[in-house]
């Protein structure tokens, strides 16, 4: 069931090389002949439509509130970070006993695989 192309090896990687330049060289041509050959080499200068009125120099219109008519109050200034509440900071000796014994508690594998 095997073609003969693949029998040996050696000359059906050959065969494969051949066909592979082959195919790589009409297409190639086929470029060359299609398009490249005729394209027009010289440069081509795009024209954007102008809009002068948009650069005009006019004077400022009168300040707009577009804020709805509420009753709003605002502060400048800085706040110490002592004024906010802070959480509690936990020490890392807690911390690392916490996650030693969440270890410990963990699912145990039964099979020990040691690769030598």
């Amino acid at each position: 069931m095997i073609p003969r192309l693949l029998r040996n090896p050696e000359t059906s990687m050959k065969k494969t090389l051949f066909v592979f330049c082959l195919l790589s060289t009409a297409a190639a041509f086929g470029q060359y002949g299609i398009g490249a050959g005729v394209v027009n080499n010289q440069a081509q200068s795009y024209q954007f439509q102008s809009s002068p009125g948009h650069a005009g120099y006019v004077p400022m219109s009168a300040e707009k509130n577009i804020l709805p008519s509420t009753t709003f109050f605002s502060a400048q200034g800085d706040r110490r970070p002592s004024d906010f509440a802070q959480p509690e900071a936990m020490p890392l000796g807690t911390i690392a006993r916490e996650l030693k014994r969440q270890h410990a508690e963990l699912k145990k594998s039964r099979v020990v695989w040691i690769n030598q």
